[in-house]
């Protein structure tokens, strides 16, 4: 079977049928707690689909290139959405963009398709256009106040309302989907924060190798990755890689997309390390109410090493560690300041987006994921 043939997403499971449904669709989002742990999956042949179904134009285009050779991509549609911020459709095509550097998606090897790359280029403009008119930083006093500037930004933004969710009355069913949310990144075994590190030099490289190494350390010596696929199937969660793409809504693949674009460019390196500097702390009180959490639902000390093995990290070593990565970078490139501040709020402004959505969408008795389910108007 072809990883393009349809998966038909229902309550009950995922009925394989022969047909390509039209472009044209509506999603139709399931209601909340009907989404199906791994054993009632085991109908669906082996090759599991990692190309999704298209949610628009922009991804249309991109997903009906990857069927072809490099070289064909031809004209492209005009990237005209609601808001680039978040939009399902154009998240979509760039997430797929950026996976083309990450897995082999198809047989045909896209990765440097220039047309491709070009295509690639309009969707971040858009994205990057639409992120620098939400966030909004103070002119600083000089390039070294942007360690400070960072706890200014940490102690600014909402506080984790996610993660007082679960540790008060959130459900077992919420954490799977949680899960399944998560799972786009936490799953890649390649973490693009790691681009950084072969264009750093001195400090800043040091530093962050130190950050790096030491998450792998906390969570026994495995990998971010396996365990995390570790704690999904303790939940009765599918823990290969892409086997959810289909049912993550924009605001959470735009989460995803903002590390990636930051990584794959050297012009974003400030981006990126304002993202890890504000990432490494910003996760330990989520991890550690997760973890409460899953022991709270049953759920034994192996399977909760991912988030326990996180929320263990010492705050005062991931501070260290983030000023001297900071420091180190403005060090040789004192101009990076404001590019730094700015990836580190970007990334607090979507996961606010995420949390509100998600939270927003339970408080309301839905489901926050999007299996869309193809419906032709034809």
């Amino acid at each position: 079977m072809s990883r393009f043939d349809l998966f038909n997403k229902t309550a009950s499971g995922f009925v394989v049928t022969d047909a390509r449904p039209s472009p044209a669709f509506l999603p139709t989002p399931l209601p909340l707690n009907t989404m199906n742990p791994v054993t009632e999956f085991t109908d669906v042949p082996g090759n599991w689909p990692l190309i999704p179904w298209p949610r628009g134009p922009l991804s249309a285009a991109v997903i009906d290139a990857l069927a072809r050779a490099p070289g064909t991509l031809g004209a492209m549609p005009a990237i005209e959405v609601n808001d680039a911020l978040t939009d399902d459709d154009l998240h979509l095509a760039l997430y797929l963009c950026y996976e083309v550097h990450y897995r082999e998606l198809t047989a045909n090897d896209w990765e440097w398709d220039t047309d491709l790359l070009n295509f690639r280029a309009r969707l971040e403009e858009a994205f990057a256009a639409r992120l620098t008119q939400e966030v909004s930083l103070h002119h600083l006093r000089n390039p070294f106040d942007v360690t400070t500037a960072l706890d200014h930004l940490l102690v600014a933004a909402s506080p984790s309302a996610m993660a007082n969710h679960f540790l008060s009355h959130g459900t077992l069913d919420q954490m799977r989907e949680l899960c399944v949310h998560q799972s786009a990144s936490q799953l890649r075994e390649g973490d693009p924060r790691a681009f950084a590190i072969s264009r750093l030099s001195g400090v800043a490289k040091a530093a962050l190798i130190e950050v790096q190494f030491d998450d792998a350390a906390r969570i026994a010596g495995g990998t971010r990755a396996s365990m995390f696929a570790t704690t999904m199937e303790a939940l009765g969660l599918d823990p290969s890689y892409g086997s959810y793409i289909e049912m993550l809504p924009g605001v959470t693949l735009a989460g995803v997309n903002l590390v990636s674009m930051f990584a794959l460019h050297r012009k974003w390196l400030g981006a990126l390390i304002g993202h890890v500097a504000i990432h490494e702390v910003a996760a330990l009180e989520p991890m550690r109410h997760y973890d409460l959490a899953l022991e709270r639902f049953g759920v034994d000390a192996t399977a909760r090493r991912f988030y326990g093995g996180h929320s263990e990290n010492d705050p005062h070593d991931i501070s260290g560690a983030r000023s001297r990565m900071v420091s180190g970078l403005l060090g040789t490139e004192p101009e990076m300041g404001a590019q730094i501040l700015f990836g580190a709020a970007a990334m607090l402004l979507l996961e606010e987006h995420f949390t509100h959505h998600v939270l927003g969408a339970w408080e309301g008795g839905r489901s926050s994921l999007a299996p869309w389910e193809m419906i032709s108007t034809m």
